[in-house]
C-alpha cells in the first residue's frame, strides 16, 4: 500500500454530528438575533470552529462572542450529541480495514474540541482505535484549514505528510489534508458537494463509506 498512515477527520467522517450540533447553534444564534435556515447555518458554519468564526457572528448578532456564550453552546451541544448521536454507516468497518492496512498507524485529527471528539469516538465505539491517536485543532496553533493538526498527527504516527492519507467531508478539511502535502479521499454521500470537494483537492469521492475498505485494499 503506497500510504504510511490514514488520518480520519471525525464530524461527518466518523460521527453523523453536524446536524446536531449545527441544529444547537443555528437555535442559539437565533435567540441571540441572527435568524438562519438549518442549510444556511450547515453552509457557513460546517468543518468550522465556532470561535474562529467570531468576527462573524459578532457583526450578524450585534453582542459579543462570550465565555458565557460559548460554554452554554458546548453544554447543549453535548447533551444533545449524547442523547442522538450515531457513527456515519460503515465507519466501524472503515476503520477497522484501515486500522489492518496500515498496520494500526491511525489516527483522528479533528478541528473540534477535544472533548467532544473523545466523547463521540467512546459513544460510538470508535475510542479503541484512536486512543492516544486524537489531535484537536483547539490545541494547535491554527487549526483548519491550515495544515497543523495533520501535520502534528502525522508526526505522531512517524509518517510523513505525503505518505498519508486523509479522510475528509468538507473543504476546509480538504484544504488542510493537502496543506499538509497528503492525499485527501473525501466522504461525499451528497453529489452536488463533490465539485467543490474536488476543487479544493480532494483526489477520490466516495458516497458510502462502507467502500472505504475496498478502496484501500485497491491502493
Amino acid at each position: 500500500m503506497k500510504f504510511e498512515a490514514v488520518l480520519f477527520d471525525c464530524d461527518g467522517v466518523l460521527v453523523d454530528s453536524e446536524p446536531i450540533t449545527n441544529g444547537v447553534l443555528r437555535d442559539m444564534l437565533e435567540e441571540s438575533g441572527w435568524a438562519l435556515t438549518p442549510a444556511e447555518c450547515m453552509r457557513v458554519f460546517v468543518g468550522k470552529a465556532v470561535r474562529d468564526e467570531r468576527a462573524l457572528i459578532e457583526a450578524r448578532t450585534g453582542q459579543p462572542l462570550t465565555e458565557d456564550w460559548m460554554a452554554e453552546f458546548y453544554d447543549r451541544r453535548n447533551r444533545e450529541l449524547q442523547a442522538r448521536l450515531q457513527a456515519i454507516a460503515g465507519a466501524h468497518e472503515a476503520v477497522a480495514a484501515a486500522h489492518a492496512q496500515v498496520a494500526e498507524r491511525i489516527a483522528c485529527a479533528s478541528g473540534a474540541d477535544r472533548f467532544k471528539v473523545e466523547m463521540q469516538l467512546a459513544q460510538v465505539g470508535l475510542m479503541d482505535y484512536f486512543a492516544g491517536r486524537i489531535f484537536s485543532g483547539h490545541e494547535m496553533p491554527r487549526s483548519k484549514p491550515a495544515p497543523d493538526v495533520y501535520l502534528a498527527a502525522a508526526a505522531h504516527l512517524g509518517a510523513a505528510g505525503a505518505r498519508c492519507l486523509v479522510i475528509e467531508d468538507t473543504t476546509t478539511g480538504v484544504t488542510a489534508g493537502i496543506a499538509a502535502g497528503a492525499t485527501v479521499w473525501a466522504y461525499c454521500p451528497l453529489a452536488e458537494h463533490g465539485a467543490a470537494l474536488q476543487q479544493a483537492g480532494a483526489s477520490r469521492l466516495f458516497a458510502h463509506m462502507a467502500d472505504l475498505p475496498g478502496l484501500l485494499a485497491a491502493a
